[in-house]
């Protein structure tokens, strides 16, 4: 029972941050940052007693609004699976913060503190799993409506979902290749280091002659081993939770609303969360895998505790490093969720066969010859160490 207690925290903190706080806040960047972007004011209408808090009480009237509103069952619809679909496509997404670590592992005397719910060895695999359920919700919510324009967008988010997971697995092995693990906490701890630019060229003979260029170093972040990477697998992300300019599953001049054309109320107002939920977690896989997750460029663990311990000690220089990372890696989420927004409000949505030619003749080829691109790097690496 006391085992559970700290991994009940842990999913008790990611609840009320990700789903409490993030998903609720996003609805008004959305708002606010496509405003900017158009030289509007953006939401300001909902207030208290004249106080709109720049806007921020707009969520909360859309949560009032969803929950006074009719839940309508459309008739000849299946109603089971009508409404079980909305919790088929919400769990999941939730799910997969179970695995993305938030911090790395700090010692306090006989205590360990992890900051991750489940550090599974197995870890991006999991997200991949788990995220992949939230499709059957999506096609069930579709053909459950007894709709025809829901139907086609059932088809469209399966066909894209299912193909876009290709290549956003694809994508990263890469990645895997040079962190030579697939659990999140180590690729972090693997991007607390730096390593020198032009490092490669000592196993060639070379560094001599570079003179002061020999020591210049960067973080060993994902994105900086593994550029195309990041370009290809936050594309395909993003595609995944059907988001613009990927929103074709759902696109209003179109099919009207999509998959969940005949929902109403809160029902509606899952699959509206679940989408902005998803953002977070794209954004907090991404700092994890590309960002250095909870990681300070330049500034390793053992540097942070090493520097404060002699002034405050070492359970202060520690709690003081831990609170360092958290905000570090919330800090590169809310980068992450910029980038998204920013995409969001800036790209048109493409036509539905070039979305899926951009899959599968454009990214899918570029996932591949990443993969043996960098195989061959480190092939020669080795080669040239031995």
């Amino acid at each position: 029972m006391e085992a559970l207690v700290p991994v009940l925290i842990k999913t008790l903190f990611i609840i009320l941050v990700a789903v409490a706080a993030f998903a609720p806040v996003i609805t008004w960047v959305e708002r606010k940052q496509s405003a900017v972007m158009q030289d509007r004011i953006g939401a300001n209408r909902a207030d208290i007693a004249g106080i709109t808090v720049l806007g921020l009480l707009h969520p909360v009237a859309d949560v009032i609004k969803l929950l006074t509103k009719e839940d309508v069952v459309p008739t000849g619809a299946n109603r089971a699976l009508h409404l079980m679909a909305p919790l088929i496509a919400s769990i999941p997404v939730i799910a997969s913060f179970g695995v993305i670590p938030y911090g790395g592992t700090y010692h306090f005397g006989d205590t360990t503190v992890n900051l991750v719910v489940a550090d599974l060895d197995w870890g991006v695999l999991y997200i991949f799993a788990i995220a992949s359920i939230a499709t059957y919700g999506t096609v069930i919510a579709g053909w459950a409506s007894n709709n025809n324009w829901s139907l086609l967008g059932s088809l469209r988010a399966s066909a894209q979902m299912i193909s876009y997971e290709v290549t956003m697995g694809l994508s990263i092995v890469g990645l895997f290749m040079c962190f030579q693990t697939l659990r999140l906490t180590e690729m972090g701890v693997a991007q607390d280091s730096t390593f020198r630019i032009l490092g490669f060229l000592e196993h060639f003979g070379f560094v001599e002659s570079l003179g002061w260029l020999s020591h210049l170093t960067l973080p060993t972040w994902g994105i900086l081993l593994q550029p195309l990477a990041f370009v290809l697998f936050l594309t395909c992300v993003m595609a995944e939770n059907k988001r613009p300019p990927f929103d074709l599953p759902e696109g209003e001049s179109e099919i009207i609303a999509g998959y969940f054309l005949e929902y109403s109320g809160m029902r509606f107002g899952l699959f509206y969360m679940s989408e902005f939920i998803e953002v977070v977690v794209i954004a907090a896989l991404m700092t994890a895998l590309f960002l250095g997750g909870w990681t300070i460029p330049w500034l390793s663990q053992a540097d942070i505790i090493g520097g404060v311990t002699p002034i405050f000690g070492v359970g202060v220089a520690t709690g003081l490093c831990m609170l360092l990372h958290v905000v570090a890696f919330f800090a590169k989420v809310i980068l992450m969720i910029w980038l998204q927004m920013q995409i969001r409000w800036t790209l048109p949505r493409p036509r539905y066969d070039q979305v899926m030619d951009l899959c599968w003749k454009v990214m899918l080829p570029l996932s591949l010859a990443n993969i043996l691109v960098t195989g061959l790097v480190i092939l020669v690496l080795q080669g040239a160490r031995a």
